[in-house]
């Protein structure tokens, strides 16, 4: 299926933004209500924003049958069709067709740009509706899996110190549509090039698990036996740390969760990733424990970005392995991926195979992962684009400062 063609658009206007705001007044945030799945009263309704009962009982108000729901769901999701204009829904009858063209609206993102890396890997920029832009990147293998990474806000309120995104602070949350077609416009625009599009990671711009109202919701939609049919243990969803998100997620998904630890003591993770003020270490893995203890056969994922001089040490390889004793888990080790403003190093290769060996004589299973698509910023920790107004960076502790 030929590509959409790409559509240029000019500089965002993402300003306005009042003065700093202290890490304390970002939690604030964690209460604000979720982007609706519908459009206003009058307007068209957005069909990637529901999931199929929502879908059935739109249908069946209209006066169609509940049949007719389900092939509309496969023209969306399913049959290599992946719909996004009203021309596309072949098989639906003409009324029907002429229903969904009057009261609903398919598309929820518009290409904006496509980059391509030197290692095969593609950066999609979307604008939104309001003129806001996020990334998408597709992340093929060679050994035929093809990993799509998902962004779930626009910018990110968390202000981990290591992450370009981080410096935008939070500009919007991303409705379950604008969620969901990111992975359907990954197999409409490279399923032909890479094959299937087998793997879904949440890990692009934003906390996924502040917008975890949606992040549910597009993540089931994803898993839907009927539609993009990802298998859970192939869809995985990243936090920071949000603990009582985190327990909600464990009881409401079978989808992965990773946890971004990335230090092993709280000294160095109050600064790094400031959510750990308010919900520290000892807090956050003893939740994990808990909650693992009742979800059976579930392994957590943590991942751990490698800076040199920060979080690097033998010392905290072994205190690393002693916090995750007795939580069913598997390590990603990650190279830190430089960008503008960031004064971290990456640690050295052969650092991160000492510290790797450390944990592997503990017996856990760790994974290095390379980093992928750095050359056009698509890697991880890389994606958005800060602009005018910045998150401030925290102050360096100054056992650390010779580090930086």
């Amino acid at each position: 299926m030929a590509a959409r063609p790409l559509l240029r658009w000019g500089a965002s206007s993402l300003r306005g933004h009042s003065s700093p705001t202290p890490w304390r007044r970002l939690f604030s945030a964690l209460r604000r209500p979720p982007a609706a799945a519908r459009c206003e009263p009058g307007s068209k309704v957005m069909l990637k924003g529901m999931n199929y009962p929502e879908l059935e009982k739109w249908v069946q108000s209209q006066g169609f049958r509940p049949g007719q729901a389900m092939m509309l769901w496969k023209c969306l999701y399913g049959n290599n069709v992946w719909a996004h204009s009203h021309d596309e829904l072949d098989g639906l009858n003409k009324g029907f067709r002429k229903m969904i063209t009057d009261h609903a609206d398919l598309q929820a993102l518009t290409v904006k740009d496509i980059l391509n890396a030197s290692d095969g890997t593609r950066k999609i920029l979307f604008s939104l509706e309001d003129g806001s832009v996020i990334e998408t990147v597709v992340i093929p293998c060679s050994r035929g899996r093809t990993t799509v990474c998902v962004s779930s806000q626009v910018g990110c309120a968390m202000n981990c110190q290591f992450c370009f995104t981080g410096r935008m602070g939070l500009r919007k949350h991303l409705s379950t549509a604008e969620i969901v077609e990111q992975a359907v416009f990954a197999r409409r625009l490279f399923s032909d090039e890479f094959g299937s599009i087998t793997n879904v990671v949440f890990m692009g711009m934003g906390e996924p698990l502040h917008n975890i109202d949606n992040v549910l919701k597009a993540s089931a939609i994803m898993v839907d036996e009927q539609g993009l049919h990802f298998s859970p243990r192939k869809v995985t969803v990243s936090t920071s740390g949000l603990v009582p998100q985190i327990k909600r997620f464990l009881h409401e998904s079978n989808c992965v969760l990773a946890v971004s630890l990335n230090a092993t003591t709280d000294e160095v993770r109050n600064w790094i990733m400031p959510i750990n003020r308010k919900y520290n270490l000892s807090l956050l893995l003893g939740t994990l424990r808990e909650e693992l203890r009742l979800k059976k056969k579930y392994i957590v994922f943590f991942e751990y970005v490698m800076l040199a001089g920060v979080n690097d040490s033998v010392d905290d390889a072994k205190r690393l392995a002693d916090l995750v004793r007795g939580i069913p888990c598997k390590i990603n080790l990650i190279s830190f991926n430089p960008h503008s403003g960031s004064k971290f190093k990456p640690t050295p290769d052969e650092k991160i195979i000492e510290f790797r060996n450390i944990l592997i004589q503990d017996g856990l299973v760790v994974f290095v992962r390379l980093s992928r698509g750095d050359d056009q910023m698509a890697a991880c920790g890389q994606l958005g684009e800060p602009g005018d107004y910045q998150l401030p960076l925290l102050r360096v502790p100054e056992k650390f400062q010779v580090a930086l």
